[in-house]
C-alpha cells in the first residue's frame, strides 16, 4: 500500500494568520497520526511564513510516523535538518520567494552540487530525497547523487488529469520503473486530489508515497480532517 504523508503547511498558514496558536499545528500533526497518516512533511521557507524552523524542532518529539522535511538546501535549511534529524529530507530548488514548488531539480546540471549536500545528511544517516520532474534523464542523474529516493513533481498530472490522464501517467510509470531499476524509491506529491489519487495509485508501479497538504486541508474544510484522510486512505490501499 502506498504512504500518505501530510502536509501541514496549510494548519500553519492558518494559526499564522492571527498570531495565536490556534489551530495548534502540534495537536494537529499527533492527530493527523491517530487518523491514520504514515506521516508528516512540512516545508519550512526562509521567512516562515508558515511553518517556522522552531515548529520543526518541536514536531520531532511528536512525529511517530515518518517525519518528512522539504526544502531548498540553503545553509539555514542545512542547518535545521542536522539538528531535527528527520526520517527523510527532500531537496526542492524553489526560490525563496516561491509561492509554492514549481519544478523539479535539473539532475544533470547540478548533480555534483546535490551529491555534496547529499554527503551531509548521510552522515547522519538521513535518508534523502529529490524532487524531480517526471523525465528519465532526471531520474537518471539524480541515481548519481546518491540519493536515496526521487519526489516525482506531480502538478503536470493534475493539470491533465481530465483530458489526458492516460498520455502523462505514462510519463510517470516509466520514470518510476527506471527509478525502481536504479534502486531508488519513488514518492510522488503536489496538485494530487481526492479526484485524482486513486487513478495515479492505481496506475503507478513501485509508488512507495504520497506527500499531499494544500488539497487534502481545503477538502477537510467541508469534510472534516479525519474522514479526509481516511478516503485517501482507502484510495491509495
Amino acid at each position: 500500500m502506498t504512504k500518505l504523508s501530510v502536509n501541514i503547511n496549510k494548519i500553519a498558514t492558518l494559526r499564522n494568520s492571527r498570531g495565536g496558536n490556534h489551530p495548534d499545528l502540534i495537536k494537529m500533526a499527533k492527530d493527523i497520526q491517530n487518523f491514520g497518516a504514515s506521516g508528516i512533511t512540512i516545508h519550512p521557507r526562509p521567512d516562515e511564513r508558515h511553518i517556522r524552523y522552531q515548529d520543526a524542532i518541536d514536531l520531532k518529539e511528536v512525529v511517530f510516523t515518518e517525519l518528512n522535511i522539504e526544502g531548498n538546501p540553503i545553509d539555514k535549511f542545512i542547518d535545521l535538518v542536522l539538528r531535527v534529524k528527520p526520517y527523510q529530507v527532500t531537496l526542492v530548488p524553489d526560490a525563496e520567494d516561491a509561492l509554492t514548488s514549481n519544478a523539479g531539480w535539473d539532475t544533470k546540471k547540478n548533480h555534483e552540487y546535490l551529491k555534496s549536500i547529499i554527503e551531509v545528511f548521510k552522515r547522519d544517516n538521513i535518508k534523502t530525497s529529490i524532487f524531480v520532474d517526471p523525465n528519465l534523464e532526471s531520474v537518471e542523474y539524480a541515481k548519481k547523487t546518491n540519493c536515496d529516493a526521487i519526489e516525482l513533481y506531480t502538478e503536470l498530472y493534475a493539470k491533465n488529469y481530465k483530458e489526458k490522464k492516460a498520455e502523462t501517467m505514462k510519463l510517470y510509470t516509466d520514470c518510476s520503473m527506471l527509478a525502481n531499476d536504479l534502486g531508488l524509491m519513488v514518492n510522488a506529491g503536489h496538485d494530487l486530489n481526492l479526484e485524482n489519487i486513486k487513478y495515479f495509485s492505481q496506475n503507478m508501479p513501485f509508488l512507495n508515497e504520497v506527500s499531499i497538504g494544500h488539497a487534502l486541508i481545503s477538502e477537510s474544510i467541508y469534510l472534516g480532517i479525519e474522514n479526509v484522510i481516511n478516503l485517501y486512505i482507502n484510495k491509495l490501499s
